[in-house]
């Protein structure tokens, strides 16, 4: 796909839907218009009013989070079930630190979980557990606030692991076991994942050789193995509007975050250009049995067709813009 033809997608949803948060999305997040340029300052103004912004706002809680990081509390029907879910949402929406001060919020009490100060603590039912939850936190941190100090630890501690886990060219499990038995002091033969994603977080760290061993390892034995995505098909269906897209837009997306991912992605973005619609649009149509909260961002209503539209089309076009820029 050419940055033309993606920017014609763009353009069509733009059209599509009226909505000041999606059209802030795909000005900002989706075609790179400058924070400071004059058209999207104006629409920031509308965006910042709208009702998804504001239902962030009256749904944050006093800490910064939106109830536990982690751990949804099924005892309420919360429409933002965890504090992960809420920040992941606002960065998908396009909100900044210098927007409100909701994600300046939620950066504090990502800051009071690392340094134990705030009222919810880390569990600890395992020993792999605290260095598991200290790298999602610092996930999120830095994809608020890039380069964070806090996280400079952390960091630090999974670039090092990484190393040693890739040392020759192929992933090592005994190499990966015996450095988080280094770092983090633990014994047990299971391991926390490794922590791609905060990896490349800061990819100036990463050299060149160590990302396309994640990526081979990643997206090719471990996906055809089904190490973690099981549900995964192997050939995609003539069929796109299939209530397992969810399923399989969560592997898409965790290999195109990898330079190159056109290794194991050619064929889906082959496939989900021939599932677009006349209008440059997509539909994926009804999907069962996921809460409202952790798809849908831009929908109050997942079920009226024109929500379903403007949710597939944008999930997908951001799909496609990384990938686009990390097979440049």
């Amino acid at each position: 796909m050419t940055i033309d033809e993606f920017r014609k997608h763009a353009m069509a949803l733009y059209d599509f839907c009226e909505y000041p948060a999606v059209r802030y999305k795909i000005l900002f997040s989706l075609l790179d218009t400058p924070y400071d340029d004059e058209t999207l300052t104006e629409l920031r103004k509308d965006f910042l009013k709208s009702d998804i912004v504001e239902e962030m706002y009256q749904l944050q809680e006093s800490n910064g989070g939106w109830g536990k990081l982690q751990s949804k509390d099924y005892s309420v029907k919360a429409k933002i079930p965890t504090s992960a879910t809420g920040i992941n949402r606002c960065l998908y929406i396009g909100l900044t630190l210098d927007d409100r001060d909701i994600l300046f919020q939620a950066r504090e009490y990502l800051f009071s979980l690392l340094e134990g100060t705030g009222t919810e603590k880390l569990y600890d039912k395992n020993e792999r557990a605290i260095p598991w939850q200290k790298a999602e936190i610092c996930n999120l941190l830095e994809a608020i606030s890039p380069n964070t100090e806090e996280c400079d630890e952390t960091y630090s501690q999974w670039h090092y692991i990484a190393n040693q886990a890739y040392a020759t060219g192929e992933y090592s499990y005994e190499a990966d076991r015996a450095a988080q038995h280094e770092v983090f002091l633990t014994r047990e033969d299971r391991l926390v994942p490794m922590q791609s994603e905060l990896l490349l977080k800061r990819r100036d760290r990463i050299p060149v050789e160590l990302e396309d061993a994640m990526l081979r390892h990643l997206g090719g034995v471990a996906n055809r193995e089904g190490h973690f995505w099981d549900k995964t098909p192997d050939a995609l269906p003539a069929d796109f509007k299939n209530n397992k897209m969810r399923r399989w837009f969560h592997t898409f997306n965790y290999i195109n975050q990898f330079r190159r991912s056109e290794l194991y992605l050619a064929d889906a973005v082959s496939w989900l250009q021939k599932q677009v619609r006349e209008d440059g649009l997509w539909d994926w149509g009804p999907q069962t049995n996921d809460p409202w909260g952790y798809f849908g961002y831009f929908s109050c209503n997942r079920h009226y067709q024109h929500n379903r539209v403007v949710d597939c089309t944008m999930e997908i076009l951001s799909f496609l813009k990384e990938y686009i820029v990390n097979n440049e």
